[in-house]
């Protein structure tokens, strides 16, 4: 039986983690006492990271035209613990769902202070790469600031979605940059005598205030003459470039796990979805340096998440976006074989006219149909239990919550803040109906001393199933925890609902384990009639829970 092992720094040379699903033999047990993994260990120092250049170019196409990463199908994440979750880590950290996460702390998000100081802000560069519109400065504090516009005739729609993305994507477990909308005005900027700038004529110069006026001829201005930005802090720690979607970062030592095979990067093909995360690439990511209980470790940052909702950089989305990739080939034959007499649904989709939200909408919103520009190895390789672990995330938020997080756009219109609320909510249930119900959704498993098994259904909580007519059953076994045999355990127990009694007698000594398959009886879906297997061990204080195996 294949039993996922316990994240733990067991690798050879390097004793590195480790989290693929392995037959273990001999005297090595199957569950060990930290069991369930709670923090992924970084063990190695990776002071030695250096920057790289991820060439974009190179990566788009990779993504687009190959199938980089493992070729292997239908691979489990490899990051997952024993209980099918995954730990905290430097690439995530557990939030909603995990722990309690309320409208106030959506409107914080990553926030730590209350944005630039106040005075005058001293330009250090020119924004070169990205569409928007910016610049980078220092505060009066000496603090560094990215600063990005909303674009010419947009207003409110860049930086909107910046905030905005940025509290959800926040709370859904990713490093986030510190983002705050203000105010500036061109008066209020001074020039570093250091600053240079390289126009297209390729002969680099001093800085100069014609090159500012040059980037916010871009930007949207307002009546009073001010303009509308994003202030970005800069991130701690030294920076060393993006991480891709595939493979390893070869100079950190402790990133062993295939990012393919990473459940959190898997996860965005359903996060993405939901919010319309079209633009998935490793320029929108950034890897730092940071100091760590005394060693240096890498910690990775969705740094940009703003290509999200109805809106870009500059103006709305095109409308195929969302709906198809850059190219794919089977669908370019089967337009050329109709002779264009068909329309594709993006092409007749209706969307709710407002300039600062753009083309979002929920009516005619596919979970499963929905595409980046261009897929990443590790959206191509999310399974059932990659989707299932990310809609139960979307599902746990709150109407509250969400109309929070859109209260961090700022939005002038009330109109906007609506449309875009109730766009999140709309798409939100059907994420849910789409990838809830399609495995055994049970979860929140719990032993009591008096030998009851409580659980709850997660397709049925969301509103996204009815619960099985007929209830559930229980399938009880003593499991060995060195050898992995299960000696049964009294007959199959049932209930017509999530609270199921064990057959008695249970094993009472310190240290015994249980396996429970658990499963809905017939007439009900085939998908959940198929068990989920649920490992307990007994401690001092009770039965703990050490395992869940949803899919093999």
């Amino acid at each position: 039986m294949l039993i996922p092992t316990r994240l733990a720094a067991r690798v050879a040379l390097c004793c590195l983690l480790i989290a693929s699903p392995l037959l273990l033999t001999g005297a090595e047990p199957h569950f060990f006492a930290d069991d369930p993994l709670q923090r992924e260990p970084d063990t190695q120092d990776a002071s030695k990271a250096k920057e790289w250049e991820i060439v974009l170019v190179y990566d788009l196409a990779t993504n687009l035209f190959s199938r980089p990463g493992d070729p292997a199908a239908d691979v489990r994440a490899k990051n997952i613990n024993t209980v099918d979750e995954v730990p905290d880590s430097n690439w995530f950290t557990n939030r909603v769902l995990s722990r309690p996460v309320t409208p106030d702390d959506l409107a914080r998000g990553p926030n730590t202070g209350s944005g630039p100081a106040p005075g005058r802000w001293t330009v250090v560069s020119r924004k070169l790469a990205g569409a928007a519109p910016g610049f980078t400065m220092r505060d009066s504090r000496n603090d560094l600031w990215f600063i990005s516009f909303d674009a010419n005739d947009h207003p409110e729609a860049a930086t909107g979605a910046i905030m905005v993305a940025n509290k959800i994507f926040w709370a859904l477990g990713y490093w986030q940059v510190e983002n705050y909308l203000t105010k500036m005005t061109l008066d209020q900027l001074a020039i570093a005598e250091t600053a240079t700038y390289t126009p297209p004529s390729g002969r680099k110069r001093k800085l100069e205030m014609r090159d500012l006026e040059d980037v916010l001829r871009r930007a949207h201005r307002s009546a009073d003459g001010s303009y509308r930005a994003i202030a970005a802090k800069g991130l701690p720690g030294r920076p060393i470039g993006g991480f891709r979607y595939f493979g390893t970062r070869p100079d950190d030592p402790n990133d062993v796990i295939p990012h393919e095979h990473r459940r959190e990067l898997r996860a965005l093909k359903v996060f993405g979805a939901w919010t319309n995360l079209v633009d998935m690439k490793a320029g929108n990511t950034l890897d730092t340096v940071v100091e760590d209980n005394g060693r240096s470790v890498v910690r990775h940052y969705l740094q940009d998440v703003g290509s999200t909702f109805g809106t870009g950089a500059n103006g709305p989305r095109e409308y195929d976006e969302g709906w198809e990739t850059l190219f794919d080939g089977g669908l370019t034959r089967k337009r050329l074989l109709r002779m264009g007499f068909y329309f594709e649904p993006w092409q007749t989709t209706d969307y709710v006219d407002n300039p600062a939200i753009g083309r979002f909408e929920g009516e005619d919103f596919d979970p499963q149909g929905w595409r980046p520009r261009v897929p990443t190895a590790a959206f191509l390789r999310a399974r059932a239990d990659d989707n299932f672990w990310a809609a139960r995330r979307v599902a746990a938020f709150t109407d509250d919550m969400i109309r929070s997080a859109v209260r961090a756009g700022g939005y002038s219109d009330p109109a906007a803040a609506k449309l875009l609320a109730d766009v999140l909510i709309q798409r939100r249930a059907k994420i849910a109906a789409a990838y809830l119900p399609t495995i055994n959704p049970l979860v929140d498993f719990a032993l009591s001393n008096s030998g009851r098994l409580t659980f709850r259904n997660a397709a049925v909580d969301a509103g996204a199933a009815t619960a099985p007519a007929a209830g559930y059953s229980a399938t009880w076994g003593e499991f060995d925890n060195a050898t992995g045999q299960t000696r049964p355990l009294g007959p199959a127990t049932t209930a017509a609902t999530g609270d199921i009694p064990a057959p008695p007698p249970l094993p009472s000594s310190i240290g015994s384990f249980l396996q429970v398959r658990v499963a809905a009886l017939a007439p009900a879906r085939e998908e959940w009639t198929r068990p989920v297997d649920v490992y307990f061990t007994r401690t001092a204080e009770g039965w703990r829970l050490v395992g869940v195996q949803r899919m093999p």
